[in-house]
């Protein structure tokens, strides 16, 4: 069995793949998260997702390795993580009563080939007042999280509509993942 790697330390990247019932270790490793102000939003997280993946790679070229990652774009501004709470209130004011767009990269990096792809949610929130804001900053959940909110927990009471993958939003878009695997001869689990 080839080993499959998932270059992330995101608990929602790994139990994304846990779900699908793939054995898999996970290998992250620090990597400049900076680009080029003058990239795509695809751009971005195609060439950050591979930065991830390389980085891993280099230490297990024998193995199948996922990088991925996942930004924010309102109004052509990119919303990485929140480095504070107050940042995070900007941000989810910035986000309330519109639409906005998730972007996440995945760069897969095996012996067999490379593949790098993104996926483009389009993601609307509610009208949110200042009061729920601040209660959803102080919850915690915003800080670790790209636009500073989370899908797939509390910051679900947040969103009003989605047009596109879901899963691409939580981190990582699991039925390309899989195709893009098959097609680069991982075996599946099931």
């Amino acid at each position: 069995m080839q080993n499959l790697i998932l270059a992330s330390s995101s608990p929602r990247r790994k139990e994304l793949l846990e779900n699908l019932r793939f054995s898999f270790t996970i290998s992250s490793s620090e990597v400049d998260e900076t680009f080029d102000p003058k990239l795509s939003p695809d751009e971005i997280v195609m060439e950050l997702a591979e930065r991830k993946a390389q980085a891993v790679f280099k230490q297990n070229n024998h193995a199948f390795v996922i990088g991925s990652d996942t930004i924010v774009v309102a109004d052509n501004e990119v919303l990485g993580k929140p480095n504070d709470e107050a940042e995070a209130f900007e941000m989810l004011r910035t986000l309330s009563g519109k639409q906005h767009d998730v972007f996440t990269g995945v760069a897969i990096l095996s012996p067999t080939g490379t593949t790098r792809f993104y996926e483009k949610t389009e993601v609307w929130f509610w009208e949110l007042t200042d009061e729920e804001i601040r209660s959803y900053v102080k919850s915690g959940e915003p800080l670790d999280k790209a636009g500073a909110y989370g899908i797939q927990q509390l910051g679900s009471m947040l969103v009003k509509k989605i047009n596109g993958d879901y899963f691409a939003v939580v981190g990582l878009p699991l039925a390309r993942t899989v195709r893009e695997l098959k097609r680069l001869g991982y075996p599946m689990p099931y």
